[in-house]
């Protein structure tokens, strides 16, 4: 099957899911991979695990992400390519995603991020703790903040970190204006950024009160300088200083070697009249099994274990992806808990041995 073939296929099953048979597509992304990716290939070749011998998504060939720092994991010219933070190893070290399918990552970060941010189909103003595409031009993260920001935001939509820094009361100025106008807002933010601004409302004896329907996505955990909060305390904080109800309040969970993305439900669930609790959701061209982290065989369902996510929109590249994240499924998705603390986890060390051999 020609790549234009597979890619036409994956894009359709990301705009109508329906009735697709999630199983043939991923066997058909796999061999499609398998053929185009020669580093992949030869991974599973030296684990005699081909698309003649593979039936079940579950045992399609996982790849580390430490390997996207060894390695161009593509197949064909990247239409662009994006980089990750290279906080865990250094800037020297950063894995690089080369995307040869821009409009896959673009259909299928708009389509769930409508689904668990929009799901009352409003159109809002956006406000950005997020840097531009200008700022981090190679941020997968700030890719996807602009195309929301374009396409699903209305008029005014406004970004509040720039080359200079973060500008903490030309926000604050803006919330205000959403408050006043009695409009409600989006705001999307790195969590770190937010609890930034929570640390300047405290300060400056600032508390705000944003227009019901209001709601905040934030994304990227606590990294970098600034204090680290628990995601109870976030939630906690956007009602004290925000007036945001926790239900309106969603955590994101991506990765720069992933083109999908995962999102705290409970907006979503919202709008359908559900009590589930809150955890982690994928749309349904993802699929998350949960492994052990020595052996990396499957786990039972609800015990602890390292994610690994299988991801049809990352058709131009690999699609399993075995992360260093610790979780365990709930209900129809997942909870996460954080990374093994450390170096790489003893069974993604090994297998980025066994990857790096077959090379």
């Amino acid at each position: 099957m020609a790549s234009t073939d597979v890619a036409t296929q994956v894009l359709d099953f990301i705009r109508n899911p329906e009735g697709k048979d999630f199983n043939t597509l991923a066997l058909a992304v796999f061999a499609y991979q398998f053929r185009s990716n020669l580093p992949y290939q030869r991974f599973c070749l030296a684990r005699g695990q081909t698309p003649e011998t593979v039936t079940r998504w579950q045992d399609i060939p996982a790849v580390p992400t430490v390997a996207f720092k060894e390695l161009d994991l593509t197949c064909g010219p990247p239409e662009k390519i994006f980089l990750t933070s290279g906080t865990t190893r250094g800037q020297e070290k950063r894995g690089r995603h080369l995307m040869p399918n821009l409009n896959l990552y673009h259909a299928s970060a708009l389509t769930h991020f409508a689904a668990c941010l929009l799901p009352d189909g409003q159109r809002l103003r956006m406000l950005a703790l997020i840097p531009s595409p200008d700022v981090l031009p190679t941020s997968s993260l700030t890719q996807m903040a602009e195309w929301i920001m374009r396409e699903l935001g209305a008029q005014g939509s406004e970004y509040f970190i720039d080359a200079t820094g973060v500008h903490l009361e030309a926000f604050a100025d803006a919330v205000v204006r959403a408050q006043l106008a009695g409009t409600p807002v989006c705001i999307l933010a790195l969590t770190s950024a937010l609890v930034a601004f929570f640390d300047w409302c405290e300060a400056h004896g600032r508390h705000f009160a944003l227009p019901w329907g209001s709601r905040v996505m934030d994304t990227g955990g606590n990294k970098g300088k600034g204090r680290v909060i628990s995601q109870n305390g976030v939630l906690l904080s956007c009602w004290k200083y925000l007036k945001v109800a926790g239900y309106y309040c969603v955590n994101e969970y991506g990765m720069t070697e992933m083109a999908s993305q995962f999102y705290d439900n409970v907006l979503r669930n919202r709008f359908r009249q559900s009590n589930e609790p809150r955890y982690k959701i994928g749309p349904p061209w993802v699929r998350t099994l949960v492994v052990n982290p020595e052996i990396l065989a499957e786990v039972p369902l609800g015990r602890t274990g390292l994610l690994r996510h299988f991801d049809l929109a990352n058709c131009g590249s690999v699609m399993a992806i075995q992360t260093d994240d610790l979780g365990h499924t709930t209900g129809a998705g997942f909870e996460i808990i954080g990374r093994i603390p450390g170096a790489e986890t003893r069974g993604c060390a090994l297998m980025l041995d066994e990857f790096l051999a077959a090379q």
